[in-house]
């Protein structure tokens, strides 16, 4: 039975900020607004980019599809989070489910609306993205590799969706996406070698469970390997030596993530690194004043 009538107004909104991770949505509008002022240009308008009503309905729709996302996420992975993250189970312990669904249906009618205000490629990316992330949630998430594979996709896709607008410098922004779909994914699997003993307890088949964590520590490593010479190919191909400088800045962080991950074997280690993965991310935002 849901205890919420015991919180007040105040911890239902904290609780609720919580369970669509207010960080993780501003951090994701930052994203692309930078993609967009930085990577698109001419960075000389900054003014009229920042006023600019269609980003703005942009950035909104993106907000809103994520948002449905993470509380959809949270629906399903109650008895998962019990035992990985007690402290902050949030359904059934601020918000009723029937109340969670309706946040969640209302973000998801939100976020589509919005988008076709933008245009129609954005309405069907986000059609196409709400569906994709309810079967994450019910199905992909406890499969091994493919929930991964759908987080690390949706979250290139909201870097990309601002050159699917803003078509100039396409390659350029391809090239961040890529960036974010790579060091998402490997800190997903990290994500999993952390949550490893409450996922194994409600049947999760994730790589660690399926492979056990020295296999996946060496996928991860292969994935690494990948990410580097994937980055540099791409800087190459567009000729551009300051951003295949700004890539080696990165390896530093990068070497040192796999240094931790070589000894790394409990859950506040892969924790630890899973918030690494997070910094190389935002060094990664950061490079794009230079690229």
């Amino acid at each position: 039975m849901s205890r919420s009538s015991k919180f007040t107004y105040r911890q239902y909104l904290a609780g609720f900020l919580r369970l669509i991770r207010l960080p993780n949505l501003l951090m994701l509008v930052l994203t692309q607004y930078l993609t967009r002022l930085l990577l698109v240009g001419p960075r000389g308008d900054w003014r009229q980019i920042l006023a600019d009503p269609r980003m703005l309905v942009l950035s909104l729709a993106t907000v809103c599809i994520a948002a449905a996302g993470y509380i959809i996420n949270d629906y399903f992975d109650v008895k998962i989070d019990i035992v990985n993250k007690p402290e902050r189970v949030v359904i059934g312990r601020y918000l009723k489910r029937r109340w969670a669904m309706g946040a969640h249906q209302f973000f998801n009618v939100a976020g589509v609306l919005l988008g076709l205000l933008v245009s129609k490629w954005i309405f069907l990316i986000n059609v196409f993205s709400v569906t994709l992330l309810w079967f994450y949630s019910e199905r992909f998430k406890r499969t091994t590799l493919v929930g991964n594979l759908v987080v690390s996709l949706l979250t290139a896709l909201a870097v990309a969706v601002v050159a699917v607008v803003y078509p100039e410098n396409r390659k350029l922004v391809f090239i961040y996406a890529v960036f974010s779909f790579s060091i998402t994914l490997i800190r997903e699997i990290i994500k999993d070698m952390e949550d490893v003993r409450g996922d194994a307890s409600t049947g999760c088949r994730t790589l660690p469970i399926v492979w056990g964590i020295r296999r996946t520590k060496i996928v991860v490593y292969i994935l690494v390997a990948a990410f580097i010479s994937t980055l540099y190919l791409m800087a190459h191909s567009l000729d551009n030596l300051m951003l295949a400088w700004l890539f080696t800045a990165l390896l530093l962080p990068i070497a040192w993530l796999v240094y931790r991950l070589v000894f790394a074997d409990t859950r506040r280690e892969f924790s630890r690194l899973s918030t690494l993965c997070k910094f190389i991310m935002l060094l990664g935002l950061a490079t794009m004043l230079w690229a």
